[in-house]
């Protein structure tokens, strides 16, 4: 093999990755790939939607990430009744000084952990927009910034519809990646049984999870992700598979130019995660469907055939020749 000289010192991220998953694996079993994916999604600065059945960590997960961070970090749970200024915030009389002060919401935190995301009404929906986008809220016209670092982790389930409204394409364009988390295998679910019996309590576990990278450490590990290299043919590979989602039969609606930023960012930050200053074809293959498949809509006769988003991203995948 012949020997590799990063352009890039990859080593402080290389041992703030390994410490975070040294971390987070004292509690979860059998979901690597779940986490690089959150780690990508850290490094590249984006939001992450988790989707899976009850039961299979998702919540856990994202308070896992949060204590392995030095950073603020807020949880809320959506409700049908929730309105906009219980996330935002509100304006609050002030009966001495006969004015109005900003009272921040729970969104005010650089880690936010939204649990059942779907459970909120339109209007809930659309107070995420600008935060989710521009990092700042406003206000009876007056401009609220948010600190830095601001990531947004949502879970949903994608069985149970009653009391459910459907995200906004606009919003679900927002979020870097939708994440898919399905059941462990057998030999996984062994581990988790073996590790809930010999545990006092999950919660114990979880409160010993201790906090391994700072929000100054976090930032430098995405400056470095910022100096990856890419190759200039592999910007036309990007917008050529996310072009082709714009013009195939099976799609109603394919995916917006962010997802080919989207595609890019995360494949520069996968690079560094696999200790690379530069990506690969292989990258963007990897990551297409967990920033596509929330992007992009079925026809309704491909639904009805029981087709699904991961399916025709495969298939594009397999059709978008790779660049040499």
């Amino acid at each position: 093999m012949i020997p590799y000289n990063s352009r890039i010192d990859l080593t402080p991220l290389t041992a703030a990755i390994d410490a975070i998953r040294a971390e987070v694996s004292t509690v979860i079993v059998g979901q690597q790939p779940t986490v690089d994916l959150l780690l990508t999604a850290l490094l590249a600065d984006g939001h992450v939607l988790l989707e899976g059945v009850p039961g299979v960590a998702k919540t856990l997960m994202a308070k896992l990430l949060a204590r392995t961070l030095s950073v603020d970090f807020s949880r809320i749970q959506f409700t049908p009744d929730m309105m906009p200024s219980d996330v935002l915030g509100t304006s609050v009389f002030q009966p001495k000084t006969g004015d109005f002060t900003f009272r921040q919401g729970p969104i005010f935190s650089n880690l936010v952990l939204i649990d059942e995301i779907n459970r909120a009404p339109a209007k809930t929906q659309a107070a995420l927009f600008e935060v989710m986008e521009e990092r700042q809220i406003t206000n009876d016209g007056t401009t609220h910034l948010l600190a830095d670092p601001f990531m947004v982790l949502a879970t949903q389930n994608p069985i149970e519809q009653e009391g459910t409204y459907r995200l906004p394409e606009a919003q679900l364009d927002r979020f870097l990646f939708k994440i898919t988390i399905g059941y462990p295998d057998a030999a996984a679910e062994v581990d988790i049984l073996r590790g809930h019996h010999q545990r006092k309590s999950l919660n114990e576990a979880v409160q010993a999870v201790t906090p391994v990278v700072s929000a100054e450490q976090l930032a430098t590990l995405r400056s470095q992700v910022h100096q990856v290299h890419v190759e200039d043919n592999l910007f036309g590979y990007i917008a050529q598979l996310v072009q082709s989602t714009r013009a195939n039969k099976s799609l109603y609606l394919g995916a917006s130019p962010r997802a080919s930023v989207a595609l890019l960012n995360s494949a520069k930050a996968l690079a560094t995660l696999r200790g690379r200053d530069f990506i690969t074809p292989e990258d963007v293959q990897e990551l297409a469907a967990p920033v596509l498949r929330h992007r992009i809509q079925l026809t309704p006769e491909r639904e009805m055939e029981g087709s699904t988003p991961d399916e025709v991203i495969a298939q594009l995948v397999q059709r978008v020749e790779v660049p040499r």
